[in-house]
C-alpha cells in the first residue's frame, strides 16, 4: 500500500513497522510529528517527557530490558540530553535504540543553526541521514537493525525540509519480535564504573572501524556515476538539490554519514576529475575526507549558513538560474500573539513598568517583538531563571528590582525549577513569572504533566505550580488573572519591590488548546466610531484583531475584526475614552 506521508509520519511508521515498543520525547520543531503520529499505533506506548534527557532515559531503560525504542527531539534538545547519550554510546544497547535529531538550517524556528552530525562524531555512534519521506521509513527500520547488530545506539539526522516535506511512500506490515522484554542482569556492560567504562571504550572505538568498513557495502551508501568530469558526495536534502540542480554529476549519495566509509569515498574521488562536497551548515564531510588526503571543494563556495536550494547549488556552481524559478516578494509576516493570549497583558505590563526581563523559549519569546518590546534575554530552554539569579548578584539594590524571569508551563517543567530552586538556595532577589497557559503551545499545544493529560489522552496528575514553587522553598507565591491590566500592574511591582525570591503565576488558559471546556471566548468587541479619538492606545498591545483604518484628513480609527476578537477584553482596559465595547 502507497500513501503520501511527511519525512515525520513516515519514521513514526518505521518505528512502528520495526516493532518499537516504547516512544517518548519533548516535544520541538521540527521534530514534534513523530511522536504525534507513533500514537496511532496502539502497539507502542507513545509519552511526552518533561525534558528531552528524561525522554531519552525513558528510552534506554527500555532497551535495556530488550525493547525496541524510539526516542526524538530537536537539536537543542540533543545538547539536553546528551549526557545519558554519551555513556550510552559506551554502554550499548539490549533491544534496539534510535534517537531522532531533528536540526533546523535557516532557523526557521530555533534559536541557533547547529549541526547534529557533529554529535554522531563527538559520542561515537553511527547516524543515519534520509533524503526523503520513503528513506525516512526505510532508514528508520534499518537503523534497529545496526543498533542491535553493532550494539550501539544510532542517530537519525532530519531537517526541517525532510521532517515536513510530502512524497510517496510504500508502507509495510508490522514486525513483532520474538523474544520479550524481560529482566536479565548485565552489570559489567551497563554498569558505567570506570573499570567497566575503560573496557566499553574499546568496543566502542572498534565498533567505530568496523562501521566505517561495513558502510562501505551498504546499499545506502551508493555510486550513480554519470559525467565523470564533476562527482558530488552528498547526504540528506541536499542530495534532492544536487540532482535538480547538477542532474548531469556524479554523486556519492551517503545514506550513513557517521563513520564515513572512506574507502568507497576513496573509490570514487579515483573515478572523477573534480570532487566536491555539498552539505548544509558544517564542513562535516568535507573536513573528514581533506584528513585522509583526498582534495575536494566545498565551502569555498557552499555556505555554511542557512539551508541549500536547488537555486543555490546552481549559483555556488557559476550556473544561470532555472528560466522556469521565480522570485516573489511576498509581504512579510512576523510572528504574533494569538489574539486573546494571555501572556500579552503581562509583557505589556512589565514593558510599562520598565522591568529587566530574562526571558525563555515559547510562543511568549514574541513578547520581545514591537509594540510589546518586553523582553531582553532569551538563550535556551529554562534559562531565564539561572541568568535572573546572575544578574541581581552582581546588580545594585535598586537596579536588581528591574530583574524579573519570564517562563512558560511547559519550560518551567522541562529545565526551570532547578533554576528557581537555585535561587531560592542562593537568595536571589528576583521575582519569577510562570505563565501557566495549561499545555505546551508554541509546538502544537501537546500536553505536559501540568495539563493533567498524557499523550496517550489518559487523564493525570497535573503539577499544583504553587504547591511545588512553596515545597522548594519560594515564601511569596500569588497568582494573578493576567487579562486584568491593573490586577498585573498592581501585582507585578509589589513582587518587584520584594527583597527576595517570589513568583507569580499567571491562570488564563491558551486561547487555542484543544481540550474542551478549559478556554471559554468573551463577547467579541467592537470600535464605537464616533468615540473614537485615533489616540492609537489600543494598539500598544499589539493584537492581530485591531486594525487601524486611516482616512483622509483625519487621524484615522481603530476597528476590530469581529472574526479574530475573542473578548479577552484588555483593549478596552487601555482606551480612556470608552470607545472598545461589547459587539452588538
Amino acid at each position: 500500500m502507497k500513501e503520501i506521508l511527511s519525512g515525520n509520519e513516515a519514521i513514526a511508521r518505521g518505528a512502528y513497522e520495526a516493532g518499537v515498543k516504547v516512544a517518548c520525547a519533548y516535544p520541538g520543531t521540527p521534530s514534534t510529528e513523530i511522536l504525534e503520529n507513533t500514537v496511532r499505533y496502539r502497539e507502542i506506548d507513545s509519552s511526552w517527557a518533561t525534558n528531552e534527557k528524561v525522554a531519552l532515559e525513558v528510552g534506554i531503560g527500555a532497551s535495556f530490558v530488550g525493547a525496541r525504542a524510539l526516542v526524538t527531539m530537536k537539536h537543542v534538545g540533543v545538547n539536553v540530553a546528551a549526557d545519558p547519550l554519551f555513556t550510552l554510546s559506551y554502554t550499548g544497547v539490549n533491544g534496539g535504540l534510535v534517537l531522532v535529531c531533528a536540526d533546523d538550517p535557516e532557523l526557521h524556528s530555533s534559536q541557533n543553526e547547529q549541526d547534529s552530525r557533529n554529535y554522531a562524531k563527538f559520542a561515537k555512534v553511527p547516524m543515519l541521514e534520509p533524503g526523503d519521506s520513503q528513506e525516512c521509513l526505510e532508514f528508520t527500520k534499518l537503523a534497529y537493525e545496526i543498533s542491535e547488530k553493532y550494539d550501539t545506539p544510532v542517530l537519525l539526522r532530519t531537517t526541517t525540509r525532510i521532517s515536513h516535506s510530502k512524497s510517496v511512500v510504500n508502507l509495510g506490515e508490522r514486525t513483532d519480535l520474538v523474544r520479550e522484554a524481560k529482566i536479565e542482569k548485565n552489570a559489567a556492560k551497563f554498569v558505567m564504573l570506570p573499570g567497566n567504562a575503560r573496557v566499553r571504550h574499546v568496543v566502542v572505538e572498534d565498533r567505530t572501524v568496523q562501521l566505517s568498513k561495513d558502510g562501505c557495502s551498504m546499499p545506502i551508501n551508493r555510486v550513480e556515476m554519470r559525467d565523470a568530469k564533476v562527482g558530488v558526495i552528498t547526504a540528506g536534502i541536499a542530495y534532492q538539490h544536487v540532482r535538480e540542480a547538477l542532474p548531469e554529476a556524479s554523486v556519492l549519495k551517503l545514506g550513513m554519514v557517521h563513520p564515513l566509509p572512506f574507502d568507497l569515498i576513496r573509490e570514487f574521488a579515483a573515478k572523477v576529475e573534480k570532487l566536491y562536497v555539498v552539505e548544509e551548515l558544517d564542513p562535516f564531510i568535507e573536513e573528514q575526507v581533506k584528513a585522509i588526503g583526498i582534495p575536494v571543494i566545498g565551502k569555498e563556495i557552499i555556505s555554511i549558513c542557512g539551508e541549500l536550494t536547488p537555486g543555490r547549488v546552481r549559483k555556488a556552481f557559476g550556473l544561470p538560474e532555472n528560466a522556469q524559478a521565480t522570485v516573489e516578494k511576498l509581504p512579510a509576516r512576523p510572528p504574533n500573539m494569538c489574539p486573546g493570549c494571555p501572556h500579552r497583558g503581562v509583557f505589556y505590563t512589565l514593558n510599562q513598568l520598565k522591568a529587566y526581563v530574562s526571558g525563555d523559549i515559547g510562543c511568549y519569546t514574541l513578547g520581545f517583538m514591537p509594540p510589546l518590546s518586553a523582553m531582553d534575554t532569551c538563550v535556551c530552554m529554562g534559562a531565564s531563571i539561572g541568568m535572573a539569579t546572575g544578574a541581581v548578584k552582581v546588580l545594585s539594590p535598586e537596579e536588581r528590582k528591574k530583574v524579573v524571569a519570564v517562563i512558560g508551563d511547559s519550560t518551567f517543567l522541562h529545565t526551570g525549577i532547578n533554576g528557581l530552586m537555585d535561587m531560592v538556595y542562593n537568595k536571589g532577589a528576583a521575582t519569577v513569572i510562570i505563565l501557566d497557559n495549561r499545555i505546551t503551545a508554541m509546538t502544537g499545544r501537546q500536553e505536559n504533566p501540568g495539563s493533567g493529560h498524557t499523550l496517550m489522552d489518559d487523564p493525570t496528575n497535573a503539577v499544583d505550580f504553587e504547591l511545588l514553587c512553596k515545597a522548594i522553598g519560594v515564601k511569596n507565591v500569588r497568582t494573578i488573572n493576567p487579562l486584568d491590566l491593573d490586577e498585573c500592574r498592581t501585582v507585578i511591582s509589589e513582587e518587584m519591590e520584594r527583597p527576595e525570591t517570589s513568583v507569580i503565576i499567571t491562570d488564563k488558559p491558551c486561547v487555542l488548546i484543544k481540550r474542551e471546556g478549559i478556554f471559554k471566548a468573551g463577547a467579541p468587541l467592537q470600535v464605537v466610531e464616533d468615540s473614537c479619538t485615533g489616540c492609537r492606545a489600543c494598539l500598544k498591545i499589539g493584537c492581530p484583531a485591531i486594525e487601524w483604518v486611516p482616512s483622509s484628513g483625519k487621524k484615522g480609527k481603530a476597528h476590530i475584526d469581529p472574526l479574530l476578537c475573542n473578548g479577552c477584553d484588555v483593549c478596552s482596559q487601555l482606551c480612556k475614552f470608552s470607545a472598545i465595547q461589547e459587539a452588538k
